[in-house]
């Protein structure tokens, strides 16, 4: 059990019948009146963000999000195939349970699967990623305007702004938390 008085970032705890993470939380002593907890809080199932305020005496019930490290095998529809290095057993994900960032997920890397209770709700990629740019056009020599950008596909087919000076071909790091070039590999 953790008491909202314990609230901290990343908490998460079930209310409800759902699964929330805390993501802000504020302690608030008014001059007049009872104490409470100011917190924004996500749905780690649904991913909604709401905002809630909490007497610190109350209570809910820990919620343990289980985190393991699994190879991205292959997609077949609508459907991602990710294997458990211990035991070689072929889990079936659902597109539906992968975020906007799945899109920088090659074959064979090493993703966080999310569950609950043996229940998966999501996939993590890495936060840093090696792709090749597979199209982009041309820089030109002059093209020197501060942080000028232009569009350049990914060999996973994501499509994301790099600087002039990257060619087709090059090896690049994204941050997939963002889809934010970050450097040459």
């Amino acid at each position: 059990m953790v008491s909202a008085g314990d609230f901290r970032n990343g908490v998460t705890f079930e209310m409800e019948g759902n699964v929330y993470q805390i993501i802000e939380f504020q302690h608030v002593k008014p001059g007049k009146g009872a104490a409470f907890v100011r917190t924004k809080i996500r749905d780690v199932i649904g991913g909604s963000v709401t905002e809630r305020t909490f007497n610190p005496s109350d209570k809910f019930p820990t919620a343990f999000i289980e985190r393991k490290d699994m190879e991205y095998s292959y997609q077949d529809g609508a459907l991602y195939y990710f294997m458990d290095p211990e035991t070689y057993d072929m889990i079936p994900i659902d597109a539906s349970q992968t975020d906007d960032n799945f899109k920088f997920v090659k074959e064979n890397m090493v993703c966080k699967i999310l569950s609950y209770k043996g229940n998966v709700f999501g996939v993590e990629p890495p936060t840093f990623v090696t792709l090749q740019v597979t199209k982009t056009d041309p820089g030109f020599k002059g093209d020197t305007a501060t942080n000028a950008t232009k569009p350049a596909v990914l060999e996973t087919g994501a499509e994301i702004k790099v600087p002039l000076f990257i060619d087709e071909g090059e090896m690049i790091n994204v941050d997939t938390r963002t889809g934010e070039y970050m450097s040459r590999a």
